[in-house]
């Protein structure tokens, strides 16, 4: 069995999606929701749901691009943790739609990602994924969690890596 696009990009986009919900959960258990939600690590970024936000466009941006259809329309409108976290939902539900041979097939698919200033990239279906969708993808999940723990969440590496459970080995 080969390791495919598929493989490559919705389970890794689903595992980290369910990360970010739940870091949101132990956010909303610990800190000020109405602080953490204007959380930014530089004056001209923009605040922590636009990290939430992005992340869950970039995957089923990424999805729809290497499917060829247009992506689930998603309006940037979450202004609380449970918003974010129906969103955050709704993106892995999107994910999980798409069927594992489609996306598999689509490595050479040409992909056009053009910006509203009119420059852009064209990539095959490989390239756009690896050297685009998931590095732009992790991005944005590490932005998030950074903003969570320098506003004082109690996150770890294990909330993260999440997504591993819990060690299946031992010496």
């Amino acid at each position: 069995m080969s390791f495919t696009l598929y493989d490559a990009s919705a389970p890794i986009f689903i595992a980290s999606l369910r990360d970010m919900s739940a870091w949101l959960d132990k956010a909303a258990a610990e800190k000020s929701e109405a602080e953490l939600l204007e959380a930014r690590l530089a004056p001209d970024m923009r605040p922590l749901p636009s990290q939430f936000q992005f992340a869950s466009d970039t995957a089923k941006n990424c999805m729809a691009r290497l499917a060829g259809v247009e992506a689930l329309s998603m309006p940037d409108t979450e202004t609380t943790f449970a918003e974010l976290k129906d969103r955050l939902a709704r993106t892995v539900a999107y994910v999980e739609s798409f069927d594992p041979a489609v996306i598999a097939a689509s490595e050479e698919r040409p992909i056009a990602l053009r910006f509203p200033n009119g420059t852009g990239f064209d990539f095959s279906g490989r390239a756009y994924l690896t050297g685009f969708a998931l590095p732009n993808f992790f991005f944005h999940v590490t932005t998030a969690y950074a903003l969570l723990r320098a506003g004082g969440v109690s996150l770890g590496k294990p909330d993260y890596l999440q997504h591993l459970g819990m060690p299946n080995f031992t010496a």
